[in-house]
């Protein structure tokens, strides 16, 4: 009988190149809203994923501590937390820690034990040139450490929780139906190129930024060693950690708009810049001279949030789905539009962006937690 593992697929190639799930949902008002509703559209699109990898990020979910940096590790062993609690207690002023509330879920095998610890700098930023700074290298030196401890969300007022599973396995092992946030993304893993563990799994975050993929990015090599000369050390062994550490290199670091970075990761072709004229051109020329080893090559429709703000954005020939979705205050971002839909069905408007074009969320002037995070975001610059 012929293999039927072989049917339609003659060379027995296990890889899925248009798989993997994202899915974002933002209150431009700035609204914290459950996460219950994110969780039955990541999760309708189950088909995408093989259950390797799942995870959310979540923002505004910490109101009381809103101004404290929020670190979620996850430890291998109880040595190892007990290490790196005591240099976060070195390196910080370390204001609240806990256990990451989790329930017993079917299907999460043998998780890490995973903490989260708020901590201010306060007077031991040492000479770095921003507090910011100052954290992003406290999580290199700890994510690289022979401890076995990975830092992998270190915002203030957001969180990720991700892992081995399911999206909405995921969901259920941390309890996400009891959190609330004004931006949700989330993220459903099918590994094709790098291991599937807990640290590899989406979102990919420094800072407040994070990061959902569905794609390949085939110039990982170029773009980490780009970074390695700004100080960002790759460690969780999967391609998508680089948009991460870009988006934070090039829009908080070297301040450029949104929109420009966005020209630096998804490049207009040559022949476009050929095309073009003036001050367009010019500026075309030079962030392709500056930053051409920052362009992402490959296939990818990724979501990139921070405070503030949501954004969608494909590769320059849209090899990737990406849909937008619109009701009243509500911005959606999704791989499928049924999943967007689901829980939302009376939508004001819904389209496909063109390939490179970003499709930015923001929040509106006033909305209740613009003001608070401006001002943490002054203080660490």
């Amino acid at each position: 009988m012929k293999d039927l593992r072989n049917f339609n697929n003659t060379y027995n190639d296990d890889k899925v190149i248009d798989a993997c799930s994202i899915f974002g949902a933002m209150d431009t008002s700035g609204g914290r809203f459950s996460g219950e509703s994110v969780i039955r559209a990541i999760a309708n699109m189950h088909d995408r994923g093989n259950g390797l990898g799942g995870g959310f990020a979540v923002y505004g979910l910490y109101p009381k501590y809103a101004d404290l940096y929020a670190f979620h590790i996850m430890f291998l062993t109880e040595k190892s937390r007990q290490e790196t609690e005591a240099y976060l207690q070195k390196h910080f002023n370390l204001v609240d820690r806990e256990e990451v509330p989790t329930r017993p879920t079917p299907a999460i095998k043998s998780p890490p034990l995973v903490w989260r610890y708020f901590c201010e700098v306060g007077q031991h930023q040492l000479g770095e040139k921003s507090e910011a700074d100052y954290v992003v290298a406290r999580v290199m030196e700890i994510n690289t450490s022979p401890n076995d401890s990975f830092v992998f969300s270190s915002g203030k007022n957001m969180a990720v929780f991700k892992g081995v599973g399911y999206p909405e396995e995921i969901a259920e092992f941390f309890c996400l139906e009891q959190y609330r946030g004004y931006i949700w993304t989330a993220h459903g893993r099918f590994p094709t190129n790098t291991v599937a563990w807990w640290g590899g799994a989406h979102p990919f975050s420094i800072l407040d930024w994070t990061v959902v993929h569905n794609g390949e990015i085939s110039s990982y090599g170029i773009n980490r060693r780009f970074l390695e000369q700004y100080g960002y050390t790759c460690t969780m062994q999967t391609d998508t950690e680089v948009i991460a550490y870009a988006v934070d290199l090039l829009i908080r670091k070297h301040n450029l708009p949104l929109e420009i970075a966005a020209r630096v990761m998804a490049a207009p072709f040559w022949e476009d810049i050929q095309r073009m004229g003036g001050e367009e051109q010019k500026l075309a020329l030079a962030l392709r001279q500056v930053y051409g080893s920052l362009l992402l090559n490959g296939p990818f429709a990724v979501i990139i949030a921070h405070h503030g703000e949501m954004i969608g954005l494909t590769d320059r020939i849209r090899l990737r789905p990406l849909t937008v979705g619109e009701k009243g205050d509500m911005v959606y971002l999704s791989s499928e539009e049924a999943s967007i839909r689901l829980v939302c069905p009376d939508l004001d408007r819904a389209w496909i962006p063109m390939g490179g074009e970003p499709v930015i969320g923001r929040l509106k002037a006033g909305a209740p937690v613009a003001a608070r995070q401006k001002a943490a975001a002054g203080k660490a610059a």
